[in-house]
Order: structure tokens, then C-alpha cells, then sequence
């Protein structure tokens, strides 16, 4: 009987080891997590300058993880920009001078590319718990006023994201929403001619638009377990 109560013993820590082993290794499908950070204008009133008049921006995300490499995010966001055009850097027609403020939120969806295989886990695959990435994608943003604004957005721009523990992420990225037409920063009728097509050029799809950027922390927790892990799918 003694004989019989070591390697019992080794067994059962040994089948202890493995069972924490597993449910540590696990690694996850999906990511669900908030953001905080600044917004900014770009258009008629700020043609070049960078986070000129910055607002504060907040957002809800929740990420797929397709692979080591591919993720789906899916965002809900708001923010408050502003312009001026006294401090554009441009001269206006007929010395005109407008301003503006607008809070808006949007929705969107993006494809994430990360160029490490990104995850704490399987290092022998060559997993990094860091990497840059990049993102794209489709969104519509609303922003109210008196001229209430409604159009689709093309986001896209790039981040850089940590592992900070098992199951908590941790991201800073940089982006800007193209938008596809030049009334964003017309919140008031009086302000059409002024900052809609100041100079009487027309617009094209992606020529003479507005836009605004968005520069953000993110936190995300992991979830729901993938069954194949290891592999990535």
C-alpha cells in the first residue's frame, strides 16, 4: 500500500498541473472593453493643423479574434469638435468668419490586421503579447444641431496593443473618419455658404470633404473560449 501512495500522489498533482495549466492557456474569441481619449475637426475651418481644438471622446468596443493575426471590431463612440476659422490658416472670401461646435456619435465596423501573432500563450508558435496594427472599415456618424448631420464614415488608422495580464488588454490607437460631404461643420443655416464650399469649388467623392480624428486608450477584457487555441483558429 505504501508503495502505491507516491506515484498516486505524483499522478494526482500531475492531473492537477494539466487541469490549471489548461484553463490558464485557454486563449479567447472575443474582447469587450471601453475607450477614452480626444477628438478633433478637420475641414474648411482646419485644413492641415493636428488636433487643433481637441474634445474629449469616449466609445464601447467589442473585438472578434479571428486568428493571431485578424480581428473584427465593432465600435459605438461620441465626442465633442470644434473649428474656427480664425485659426484655419486660410483666408476666406470677404474676410468671412464662422465657428462651430458639434457633439456627435457614430457606429462602426473594422477589420483589425495585427503584424505580430498577438496572444500570451503557444510562445512556441512565435506569439508576441504585443504588436502594432492596422484598421479599416465602414461606420455612420450623427451629429445634431440646427442643421442635424447624417452620413456614412470611412474609419481607418493605426494602434499598438499589450497584454497586460492574462485576459486584459490594454490599447492606444490613432484614427481619422473620412466623411463624404462638406456640411459636418455647418451646424447653423447661416453657416451653409460659409463653410460649405467656402471658395465655391465643388466636391467630389473623396476631393473637399470634412472629417475629424480620434486618438484613444482602450481596455478590454477576453472572453468565450476558442476550441482550437493552439492553432490559432
Amino acid at each position: 500500500m505504501k508503495n502505491l501512495k507516491k506515484p498516486l500522489l505524483v499522478s494526482a498533482i500531475a492531473g492537477l498541473s494539466l487541469v490549471t495549466a489548461s484553463v490558464f492557456a485557454q486563449e479567447y474569441k472575443y474582447e469587450l472593453g471601453g475607450a477614452t481619449g480626444i477628438s478633433s475637426y478637420m475641414g474648411d475651418a482646419n485644413k492641415t493643423k493636428f488636433m487643433l481644438h481637441p474634445g474629449i471622446a469616449v466609445g464601447l468596443l467589442f473585438r472578434y479574434n479571428i486568428t493571431f493575426h485578424w480581428a473584427m471590431k465593432v465600435n459605438l463612440s461620441g465626442g465633442n469638435v470644434s473649428g474656427d476659422t480664425l485659426d484655419s490658416g486660410n483666408i476666406f472670401p470677404f474676410a468671412q468668419h464662422a465657428s462651430f461646435r458639434r457633439t456627435f456619435a457614430e457606429a462602426s465596423s473594422q477589420a483589425e490586421f495585427n503584424f505580430l501573432p498577438y496572444s500570451d500563450k503557444y510562445k512556441y508558435t512565435g506569439t508576441k503579447p504585443y504588436t502594432p496594427y492596422l484598421f479599416a472599415g465602414v461606420g455612420v456618424t450623427y451629429a445634431p444641431g440646427e442643421v442635424d448631420y447624417w452620413g456614412l464614415n470611412m474609419p481607418f488608422g493605426v494602434g499598438f496593443k499589450y497584454k497586460i495580464k492574462n485576459r486584459l488588454n490594454i490599447a492606444v490607437e490613432y484614427s481619422m473618419r473620412k466623411l463624404f460631404s462638406d456640411d459636418f461643420d455647418a451646424t447653423q443655416p447661416a453657416q451653409g455658404w460659409s463653410l460649405n464650399q467656402p471658395y465655391g469649388i465643388g466636391s467630389s467623392f473623396l476631393k473637399n470633404r470634412d472629417g475629424y480624428s480620434t486618438a484613444m486608450i482602450c481596455l478590454t477584457w477576453d472572453f468565450g473560449m476558442k476550441e482550437d487555441p493552439c492553432h490559432g483558429n
